[in-house]
C-alpha cells in the first residue's frame, strides 16, 4: 500500500474587492470660510471638488515657503530682510506669486512697528465641532507684543479682498477656540497682498454669527453626502 499523500497549500482564488469607503465630511478653515463665502450652486460645487479632493488625497499648498520667510523675519527682527529676496528663491513658476505678495507683506511687518517689539509665538492647532461638522482651526502663526498683548493670525491669499463674510467666519472659529490655540490672544486675519489686518467687529454678535455658521456648516454635511 502506497503512502498516504499530504496535501500541499492551497491556492487561495480571487477575492472582490470590498466597496472603498466614503471619505468623512470635513473641512479647514480655509475651505469652510471659501464655502460659506459661496451662493447658490457654487455652493454644491465647491464641496463636491472638496469632497473628490479628500478621495484622492491631492491638495499643495504653494505658501509654505513664503510663509516661512515672513515667520523667520519676525522671529529674528530682520524687518523683511527674507521676504525680499524669497521670490528670487522659489522655483520659476511660483516667482509671479511671490512678487505679488511681497509688498502686501512687507506693509504687515511694517505696521507691526519695531521689529525688535515684536516676537514670534506659536500657535497650535484646534477642532471645532459645527454640530456634526469637524473643521480645524489653524492659524499660520502667533505674534507678542512688547506691551504683552498677543495675536493669533491667520493670513488670506487670495487676490480679491476677504468678504464680510470670510473675515466673520474666520474670526469667529478662531476666537472660539482661543483657549487652546493661543490662550488670551485676539485672532487676526492679515489680507496678506494688501497688507490688511482685520479684527472681529464690536458691532456684530457672536451669537449671532455661531447661529448662521452652524446652518452652514448644516448644509455643507448635507451636500457633501449627496455629492457623487
Amino acid at each position: 500500500m502506497s503512502a498516504p499523500t499530504t496535501p500541499g497549500p492551497t491556492t487561495p482564488g480571487p477575492t472582490t474587492p470590498g466597496p472603498i469607503a466614503a471619505p468623512t465630511p470635513y473641512a479647514t478653515l480655509l475651505a469652510f470660510t471659501r464655502y460659506v463665502d459661496r451662493t447658490g450652486p457654487a455652493k454644491a460645487g465647491f464641496v463636491g471638488g472638496l469632497r473628490k479632493q479628500r478621495a484622492s488625497r491631492s491638495g499643495f499648498n504653494p505658501h509654505g515657503q513664503f510663509v516661512k520667510a515672513l515667520k523667520t523675519d519676525i522671529a529674528f527682527h530682520t524687518g523683511g530682510t527674507h521676504l525680499t529676496r524669497i521670490a528670487d528663491e522659489v522655483k520659476p513658476r511660483w516667482q509671479p506669486l511671490y512678487t505679488a505678495l511681497v509688498p502686501g507683506a512687507l506693509a504687515y511687518l511694517e505696521s507691526l512697528g519695531d521689529p525688535r517689539g515684536v516676537d514670534l509665538v506659536r500657535t497650535r492647532d484646534a477642532l471645532a465641532m459645527l454640530g456634526d461638522l469637524p473643521v480645524k482651526i489653524n492659524p499660520h502663526f502667533g505674534v507678542r507684543y512688547a506691551d504683552g498683548h498677543a495675536e493669533a493670525v491667520r493670513l488670506y491669499f487670495d487676490e480679491a479682498p476677504p468678504s464680510d463674510e470670510t473675515v466673520l467666519a474666520t474670526l469667529h472659529l478662531m476666537r472660539q477656540h482661543m483657549d487652546h490655540v493661543l490662550p488670551h490672544a485676539e485672532p487676526v486675519l492679515v489680507d496678506i497682498r494688501r497688507g490688511a489686518t482685520h479684527h472681529f467687529p464690536d458691532s456684530v454678535r457672536p451669537e449671532q454669527v455661531a447661529q448662521w455658521l452652524a446652518g452652514e456648516a448644516a448644509a455643507f454635511r448635507a451636500i457633501w453626502s449627496t455629492a457623487a
